[in-house]
């Protein structure tokens, strides 16, 4: 029997049949996100940082955007969320990469590998709650979300390489913090799992 709670409204229908009718797909908000985070890495690698900083916001957003439409409007498809959670991967990995650039260009070392761990263990952080569900488990532990390096990286981006004034350039800060979160994220989920494979049966 349906309870009051779980009955649809007039309104929530006709605007998911809204969503329905448009003649878009989530498919194609992921790919749109993948371009705006091409674009970001491209400008990041030019040294545009702010430029580069919205460009990788907006991508974020339709990061954001593909699976809550996919979930309002039932266009959502199991290949869907395949590409949506790759994507994902790729679109983090090649901004990182392009500051990892930017330091090599200018013989910083420190910071290139710096930046090279953070998108390394950016990539086990997911990697870690995927294996995890794929065995049963939950994966979700430790602090490094995808949405938290999302702001972190953004506002590095944005305040860095000193467009915004003179002295403020906060990348290289955000991508210590981000190198940090994701191995200790990636050493929570770690102990996530072990923990839940050692919890006594009941």
């Amino acid at each position: 029997m349906t309870t009051p709670a779980e009955t649809p409204t007039p309104e929530r229908t006709k605007f998911q049949q809204w969503l329905t009718d448009l003649p878009l797909t989530p498919n194609a908000i992921s790919i749109a996100g993948l371009i705006g985070n091409i674009v970001a890495a491209v400008l990041v690698w030019q040294e545009h940082f702010v430029l580069g900083g919205i460009a990788f916001i907006l991508g974020s957003v339709m990061d954001t955007l593909d699976g809550r439409y996919s979930r309002l409007s039932g266009k959502g498809t199991t290949f869907g969320a395949f590409l949506d959670s790759t994507l994902d991967r790729i679109e983090e990995g090649i901004v990182l990469t392009a500051v990892v650039m930017v330091y090599a260009k200018h013989g910083d070392d420190v910071n290139a590998g710096i930046a090279a761990l953070a998108a390394v263990s950016s990539l086990l952080v997911s990697y870690t709650r995927a294996r995890a569900e794929g065995l049963g488990l939950d994966g979700k532990a430790g602090f490094g979300s995808r949405a938290v390096r999302v702001v972190i990286l953004s506002i590095g981006l944005v305040l860095g390489g000193n467009e915004i004034a003179d002295g403020l350039n906060l990348l290289d800060p955000s991508i210590w913090v981000l190198a940090a979160l994701g191995v200790f994220t990636t050493a929570q989920r770690m102990w996530h799992v072990r923990s839940q494979l050692n919890a006594p049966k009941t």
